[in-house]
C-alpha cells in the first residue's frame, strides 16, 4: 500500500551518517509526514557529489517533497537549489545551519590537523563569512538554538546567543520566510520534540507559530 502522506527528506550534518535524525524522523512520521533519511560522507564527499545524490533521491519520492537539513546538511540544500533549482514543490527547513559561515569551524580550520578534521566539504562550505540570500520561490524556515552547550565553545569564542556550536546570527538568511530561536543545543535539536513540532508546523503551513505572522 502506497504512502499518500507528504514526503520529507532529512539531511544530516557534519560527522554524522543519518542515524542521528531518527528521533526527528519518527516525530515527523507521527505528525503526518513520510520521512526519509539522506546520507552522504561528510568528510570525503564534495558538493557536486552531494547535490547529484540529493537530486537523485528526491526524484524517487512522490511530490510534494519537503526538505529538512541539519547544520551542514542545510547548506547542502541551499547548494542544491543554487545548482538545480527545478525541484518538486515543497517547503524547506534548516536546523542550526550556519548560512553566514561558522566561526567555530574557522577556528578548527586553523589547527594543524584542522583541515583533516573538517574535511574538504566543510572547509568549503563552513569556513569564511558568506553573504547568502534565499531567492527560490518556495517557503524556507530556519530554526536556531540558544542553549550554549557544545564543543564549539571550546574551540572559539562564540558570540551569544548560540547553540554551543553555531550562533543565532550565523543562521539568519536574507529572504527566509520565518525564523525561530528555541532552547536547544546544536546536536540536541535533533532529539527535541519542540523542534519537531515547529518543523512539522512549518512544513504543514509555512509558519512556525500558528496565528503569528512570519518575522
Amino acid at each position: 500500500m502506497s504512502d499518500s502522506r507528504p514526503s520529507v527528506l532529512v539531511v544530516h550534518g557534519l560527522w554524522m551518517n543519518g542515524l542521528e535524525t531518527l528521533w526527528l524522523r519518527r516525530r515527523l512520521d507521527a505528525r503526518g509526514f513520510a520521512p526519509h533519511p539522506f546520507s552522504y560522507h561528510s568528510l570525503h564527499a564534495d558538493a557536486d557529489e552531494v547535490v547529484a545524490a540529493l537530486a537523485a533521491q528526491i526524484a524517487t519520492l512522490p511530490p510534494p517533497v519537503h526538505l529538512v537539513g541539519h547544520s551542514l546538511g542545510g547548506l547542502m540544500l541551499l547548494k542544491l537549489f543554487e545548482r538545480a533549482p527545478a525541484q518538486p514543490p515543497g517547503r524547506v527547513v534548516l536546523l542550526g545551519s550556519p548560512v553566514n559561515g561558522s566561526c567555530a569551524a574557522a577556528a578548527v580550520a586553523r589547527w594543524p590537523v584542522g583541515p583533516a578534521v573538517l574535511g574538504r566539504l566543510a572547509l568549503n562550505e563552513l569556513v569564511g563569512e558568506r553573504q547568502c540570500a534565499w531567492t527560490v520561490g518556495r517557503e524556507l524556515g530556519v530554526i536556531a538554538g540558544c542553549t550554549s552547550a557544545g564543543m564549539g565553545r571550546f574551540v572559539s569564542h562564540l558570540p551569544e546567543p548560540n547553540d554551543g556550536t553555531v550562533t543565532v546570527e550565523e543562521t539568519r538568511l536574507a529572504g527566509m520566510t520565518d525564523h525561530v530561536v528555541l532552547p536547544v543545543t546544536h546536536t540536541g535539536m535533533l532529539a527535541s520534540a519542540e523542534v519537531a513540532d515547529h518543523t512539522a508546523r512549518f512544513l504543514h503551513g509555512g509558519v512556525f507559530v500558528e496565528g503569528v505572522p512570519p518575522a
